[in-house]
């Protein structure tokens, strides 16, 4: 059986381990990204890890999911928020494959959760989905027949930034927003107040953490029935650290999303929570490989 090095690189965590061609996963491991250092820093990390898998099986390929906009053709990152400096231009499939001898293909890392639930979790057989991550930004991933749809500069999904009033979808509706509420309401420090603890006092019935989340969920609901206006998915599938309050927030967002979409398009439309969390990454990663190299 071949196997495959797959790597998620995040803002915060790089997330690597070895997954045969079945799709399982056979070996896990960890690191801080350290992003501060930048891109050739991590870079350098990345080969590492590889060098250390390489030693251990007989590798076919390596898969990597990384924070930053992508040219999958040429397996370079095009554009990186501030968080990680001097990101953009990072080559990691020139560097890669000349240095290890395997093809190497890279992918967005919100593409790779869309691919992942689309393949083989919440959406798995569906034509069109929708997988949105809500964490300090939000991420899109639209899957159409099984592939990415790119868009015609390679932007599709960028639906954080779509506007909603005076300010825009993820300002409103990511998971950032509840501390910075709840700490101006309540004028305490906004280190106080993390989400896990937003959550506990909502459940406990305090009014100011439940308006933060009730008010959340609105906006969650306003952007995803917006995106069905235009793409009429058949799967909505919800993934990033804060859906793991899934059963506090799943009737919230659909009662919203209801709210706001057409009774005709709402029929069709049905709202998941993401399978494959924190395996979402390396498993959209070596899905997208194998798309490229369906032989290898």
């Amino acid at each position: 059986m071949k196997n495959y090095i797959s790597v998620d690189i995040g803002g915060t965590a790089i997330k690597y381990g070895i997954i045969g061609e079945d799709g399982q996963i056979l070996s896990r491991g960890l690191t801080d990204t350290r992003a501060e250092r930048g891109g050739q820093a991590i870079l350098d990390t990345v080969q590492g890890i590889v060098e250390e898998l390489f030693s251990q099986e007989k590798i076919s390929g390596i898969c990597i999911s990384t924070a930053g906009m992508v040219d999958v053709e040429r397996g370079v990152i095009t554009y990186s928020a501030p968080l990680i400096p001097d990101y953009a231009g990072t080559e990691y499939k020139k560097v890669l494959e000349e240095r290890f001898f395997v093809p190497c293909e890279v992918e967005n890392d919100v593409n790779c959760a869309g691919l992942a639930e689309s393949v083989s979790g919440a959406a798995a057989g569906s034509r069109i989905s929708l997988t949105l991550t809500v964490g300090t930004g939000i991420g899109g991933c639209v899957v159409i027949d099984g592939k990415v749809f790119r868009g015609y500069s390679g932007s599709a999904g960028e639906v954080g930034y779509m506007k909603m009033g005076d300010s825009d979808f993820q300002t409103l509706g990511a998971a950032s927003i509840l501390s910075e509420k709840v700490a101006f309401w309540k004028q305490e420090p906004k280190r106080h107040w993390s989400g896990r603890r937003i959550f506990a006092c909502a459940k406990e019935g305090d009014d100011l953490c439940l308006r933060a989340i009730d008010e959340m969920a609105d906006a969650l609901g306003q952007g995803i029935a917006n995106i069905c206006c235009v793409l009429n998915p058949e799967m909505v599938v919800l993934g990033g650290g804060i859906m793991a309050q899934e059963e506090f927030l799943k009737e919230r967002i659909e009662t919203a999303a209801g709210r706001y979409l057409v009774p005709g398009i709402a029929r069709h439309t049905r709202l998941a929570f993401a399978k494959h969390k924190n395996d979402a990454g390396m498993l959209g990663a070596f899905y997208h490989f194998r798309q490229r190299h369906p032989m290898n």
